[in-house]
């Protein structure tokens, strides 16, 4: 059997783990490097997935801590999926991926790893993306780190901002 390692996992194994929301607990700290925050919108914020499917997995969460979009006024949703837009547009300027998988889980049964805060998945697809592994293991190879990733994204999803 082969292995692969990724040591990075320890931190978050050992880790205290926190009943605390993480998309509020992340937006109300100031060090958006070392939470993976590529961007902070007036009622958004664009964050990199720690846990992603794929390289450049983000995420789009409103400040506010709201289980559905009933909850958001016009200016927080237009924001949001302005945001889901751009970081779409960086994403694509960046890796050139050949699709995307966009969307929202609300509650637990329809796959919400966070229930309770809604965020927008935007994830990067490339045709033959899913490799061997995943199938015949159950196994997902990230071939980017998160630094790596952040880094690469940085500053893409603002200049993204400015454009009409």
């Amino acid at each position: 059997m082969k292995k692969i390692w990724a040591p990075w996992r320890i931190e978050y194994i050992r880790g205290e783990k926190t009943k605390e929301c993480i998309f509020c607990q992340k937006s109300k700290e100031s060090s958006d490097k070392d939470n993976y925050i590529l961007f902070r919108g007036v009622n958004n914020f664009v964050i990199l997935n720690t846990y992603p499917y794929n390289p450049g997995h983000l995420m789009v969460a409103p400040y506010k801590h709201l289980a559905d979009l009933e909850g958001l006024t016009d200016e927080e949703l237009l924001e949001h999926f302005d945001l889901v837009r751009k970081s779409a547009r960086a994403l694509t300027e960046a890796y050139k991926p050949q699709g995307f998988n966009i969307g929202i889980n609300l509650g637990r049964v329809a796959g919400a790893g966070v229930e309770g805060h809604i965020h927008t998945h935007i994830i990067p697809r490339w045709s033959g993306d899913t490799n061997f592994i995943t199938v015949v293991s159950d196994i997902r190879v990230i071939p980017q780190a998160l630094d790596a990733t952040y880094s690469e994204l940085l500053g893409r999803i603002a200049r993204g901002a400015v454009r009409t």
